[in-house]
Formats: C-alpha cells, sequence, structure tokens
C-alpha cells in the first residue's frame, strides 16, 4: 500500500505543479470546453492547498516506507 500512496503522491505532486506553474490547466481546459471553470480553478488559493496535500501525502508515504524496512 505504500507504494500506491507514493505512486499517487507523486503524481498528483507532478500535475499539480505543472498546473501551479505552466498554462497547462488553461489549455485543458480551453480543449475539454470548460472555460467556465477558468477563474476558479486557475487560481492560487485553490492550487496551492492541492500542492501542500499531495506534498504531504507523499512525505507520509516516504515516512512510512522507511518506516517498515
Amino acid at each position: 500500500m505504500a507504494n500506491k500512496l507514493l505512486v499517487l503522491g507523486l503524481g498528483g505532486t507532478t500535475l499539480a505543479i505543472l498546473c501551479c506553474f505552466t498554462p497547462l490547466l488553461p489549455v485543458v481546459l480551453t480543449a475539454l470546453g470548460l472555460t467556465g471553470l477558468l477563474g476558479t480553478l486557475y487560481n492560487d488559493v485553490v492550487l496551492l492547498p492541492i500542492l501542500a496535500g499531495f506534498l504531504l501525502l507523499t512525505g507520509y508515504a516516504l515516512w512510512r516506507q522507511k518506516k517498515q524496512k
């Protein structure tokens, strides 16, 4: 289970970093026809807590994996 948590944490962190620091989110939402959500989702108030949560999940998975060894 620790490996699944680590993969989820790293994947979510990578996606959140790409959405925070590159224009990936507006391009994807425009391609999906959901440009109305840009004002809500493309905001640091939403993306930074998501990034922090995935970083915490990654840290927890690494700590748990180290504890088991």
